[in-house]
């Protein structure tokens, strides 16, 4: 019998949706922060989002839905 021909790190199909979807996350948030006026908020707010999601890396999916809202209240404070 043949084994498989992806390599062993490849991503399952459900890790690669969840990967997706967090990238989307992301990428959402990042353009978000570009609509801040102030460039030192700015800064701050990518700074922010970039360690959160290297922080929380290897946490469930169930981090998104944290993190979101967590992002909605520091961005309107």
């Amino acid at each position: 019998m043949m084994g498989s021909r992806l390599p062993p790190a490849a991503l399952s199909l459900k890790q690669f949706l969840q990967r997706q979807k967090v990238l989307g996350v992301y990428r959402s948030m990042l353009r978000t922060i570009r609509q801040v006026p102030d460039e030192a908020d700015r800064k701050y707010l990518r700074g922010w989002a970039r360690e959160e999601f290297k922080r929380n890396k290897n946490r469930p999916a169930t981090f998104r839905s944290v993190l979101r809202p967590t992002f909605e209240l520091k961005l309107h404070h």
